[in-house]
């Protein structure tokens, strides 16, 4: 009984954990990554034909984004997920499949004028039609007997509509042990879905620790916040650009952009325009709007608008843009709109035209309502570049770059501590990943102090024996050379000095204006003086 780390170990995205129990190999998640390699990649240890079953926590393609390309090279085994996640992969992996298709004829062409070798995508749209049979969609809380000896439970893990925890119960010569993924464990009081369900049980616990060193602090008034964005920028002429998840995170800012048109907050300019501008996040929000069989999934407020016939995500004023001629004649428009558009980090897709045509317009907002992943573009515009470079193009960054605080889609560090904490007995030990290279170690240090658990960060490769939690192969720990200059340990003690100055901001929440007034200029003195 054993587990082996092969993605979001030390990085954030990628996730992929291989399980041996029973004799069999189970596959937790299979996803891509986004941004730049922390360590070196390993690959799985068995041929997909070894693997006899794939458990996966929620749909997004840094969870799900490889499984087709198992499928391709001989994986035949069933997929197991929630009904929900079931339905938002058959649109998600075809249209990764379709991205990569295009990347491939682009690079080939590439390719056939310099004399290189052609370029295969990592599968195409027929692999991911021999992966969508292979699903099987199973229900919140009940139990599967999956395999001889082995059974699973998924449990609402709040990050996204049918996104969960997973429950692996392991009975081996006499053995019985309770493996708990967390998955991406989600925040609280988000639009459309119900908060994270607290597991009961587990002996050991791999957790997700994306926010595990920083708290979101008090609910903000999402509207308020998005009211104020939007109505200084109509102001001034400009329009927001919302780089969004095509899945989760456009229908969250739907309903939002629904109450807020709803309530008339908007002054002076009429039924202001919204875009959605992403063919997937228009396939995924007409799965949310009209799929009865999801109705399961939703919140208590979600389905009392569904039952007094107002549609949460949909409204007067919103198009749904599919085709390249749609999206190009967006920008051509010089109302002020909003247009959200994926991908939700600037990686791929629309989002990075629309950037293309705004960033430089001092009018505009570009407002962040996610993650960003360290080396996207989306990190690198929230760091505060002020040059970027677009299809080869340098673009001059003058418009305002907000940050919608406090809606991100993962649980903080006091959040996942609760979670850890509502299991009933302590567990043996947790492993961390799903987290930045020094996010990881700080959480595990966490839960080892606050919560006497044992806990370690493993490492890309890492091998542990579930029977005695003892690390078999310690996995990858060289950190991969950079063609920019490496951050030294001084940096990275500066960055979590950053971090520790945000959470003494939130702290002071309800000081007096006096207090907060010189506390804001010291910080911005502060600001000025380094800013070079």
């Amino acid at each position: 009984m054993k587990l082996t780390f092969l993605g979001a170990a030390h990085e954030v995205t990628g996730s992929c954990t291989l399980l041996n129990a029973c004799g069999y190999n189970i596959l937790i998640d299979c996803g891509m990554e986004q941004g730049a390699d922390t360590y070196e990649n390993c690959d799985i240890p068995v041929t997909p034909a070894e693997i006899d079953c794939i458990l996966l926590t929620h749909a997004h393609i840094d969870h799900s984004g490889k499984i087709p390309m198992l499928t391709a090279n001989g994986y035949k085994g069933p997929i197991y997920s929630t009904t929900a996640t079931q339905k938002l992969c058959s649109i998600m992996l075809l249209d990764s499949a379709h991205i990569q298709e295009l990347e491939a004829t682009w690079k080939n062409r590439k390719a056939a004028r310099s004399g290189e070798g052609e370029y295969n995508p990592l599968y195409t749209t027929e692999d991911v039609f021999k992966t969508l049979p292979l699903f099987k969609g199973c229900e919140y809380s009940s139990k599967y007997d999956i395999l001889d000896g082995i059974s699973v439970k998924f449990i609402d893990a709040g990050h996204l509509l049918g996104s969960a925890s997973i429950e692996v119960t392991i009975n081996e010569n006499g053995n019985e042990k309770v493996i708990l993924f967390s998955g991406d464990v989600g925040n609280v009081s988000r639009p459309l879905i119900r908060d994270p369900q607290k597991p009961e049980k587990a002996d050991v616990v791999v957790i997700e620790s994306t926010y595990g060193d920083r708290l979101h602090g008090a609910r903000p008034d999402y509207v308020t916040q998005l009211t104020r964005i939007i109505q200084d920028t109509f102001d001034n002429g400009g329009n927001v650009i919302i780089p969004c998840f095509a899945i989760g995170r456009t229908q969250e800012m739907l309903y939002l952009l629904r109450e807020i048109k709803e309530k008339n907050l908007i002054n002076g300019h009429g039924n202001f325009p919204v875009w959605v501008d992403s063919p997937l996040a228009v396939e995924a929000t007409e799965i949310y709007s009209n799929d009865d069989e999801l109705l399961d999934y939703y919140d208590s407020e979600t389905l009392k608008l569904l039952k007094d016939n107002i549609e949460p995500i949909k409204f007067k004023g919103l198009s749904l843009s599919v085709t390249s001629d749609d999206s190009k004649k967006i920008n051509s428009d010089g109302k002020p709109k909003i247009i959200l558009s994926a991908s939700g980090m600037c990686e791929a897709g629309r989002i990075r035209h629309h950037l293309k045509h705004n960033l430089w317009r001092k009018e505009c907002t570009v407002l962040f309502v996610g993650y960003q992943a360290h080396g996207t573009l989306g990190r690198m515009l929230t760091d505060g570049a002020r040059n970027i470079k677009l299809f080869s193009e340098d673009i001059q960054v003058k418009a305002k770059i907000e940050i919608m605080e406090g809606i991100s889609g993962h649980a903080d560090k006091q959040m996942l501590l609760d979670w850890l904490y509502n299991i009933n007995e302590k567990p043996e030990k947790v492993y961390v990943n799903h987290g930045d290279n020094v996010t990881c170690e700080n959480f595990a240090e966490t839960i080892k102090t606050a919560l006497d658990i044992p806990a370690v960060a493993p490492f890309n490769g890492a091998v542990y024996d579930l029977v005695t939690n003892e690390c078999i192969e310690k996995g990858n720990t060289k950190v991969l050379e950079k063609k920019s200059k490496k951050p030294s340990n001084v940096f990275e003690r500066l960055v979590m000095a950053g971090k520790h100055l945000m959470d003494v901001i939130y702290r002071n929440k309800g000081g007096t204006n006096k207090d907060l007034s010189k506390f804001a200029d010291q910080i911005n003195d502060l600001a000025r003086k380094w800013d070079r």
